[in-house]
């Protein structure tokens, strides 16, 4: 006979399914990084001793390179814990309040990060449809990395939820 899963099951795997986002967007982060490098380091590099460089390094380090490093990451950091956080006066209540807190917290931040990636999406399927594009001396597509914040946005709302389960799990803040 099968049994219902449990809460305590759905939220390990929902930890388990955020841990598995976010390295893939930490990967995918890094991907870009060691691609910005590259780019960046060959351009240099042809300026130098050829007197030339890539056509579009400015723009696509600007609009590809830097969006991806900035917002596939978010996850990652939020689910290790290492946002900024200051606890001056949290840490001297009591722990069932500290977890309150961190519970209010964390609803707060999903809602935020909720509307930012349901906007992020809105614009990144409005700039898909028109394919999105920046003025320079050649085609050069915005609309891919549109889909950068709703997927950096999402990932964190998830990794927040994990971050929120496994404080109740585990019944204190993290």
């Amino acid at each position: 006979m099968n049994r219902p899963p449990t809460l305590r099951s759905l939220a390990l795997g929902i930890e388990t399914l955020s841990d598995w986002i976010n390295h893939a967007t930490l990967i995918l982060g890094a991907l870009f990084l060691i691609l910005m490098a590259l780019h960046v380091t060959l351009d240099v590099a042809l300026r130098y001793f050829v007197g030339r460089s890539f056509p579009g390094t400015l723009e696509i380090v600007s609009f590809y390179y830097m969006v991806a490093l900035v917002f596939l990451p978010l996850a990652y950091t939020e689910r290790m814990g290492e946002h900024i956080n200051v606890d001056v006066l949290v840490g001297r209540f009591p722990p069932s309040v500290q977890l309150a807190l961190y519970l209010f917290a964390g609803t707060l931040g999903v809602i935020y990060f909720a509307m930012l990636g349901y906007q992020g999406y809105l614009d990144a399927l409005e700039a898909t449809a028109s394919q999105e594009t920046a003025m320079a001396n050649f085609t050069f597509y915005l609309w891919p990395s549109r889909w950068a914040l709703p997927l950096g946005f999402g990932a964190i709302c998830l990794a927040i939820v994990a971050n929120m389960l496994k404080a109740i799990r585990l019944r204190q803040a993290l």
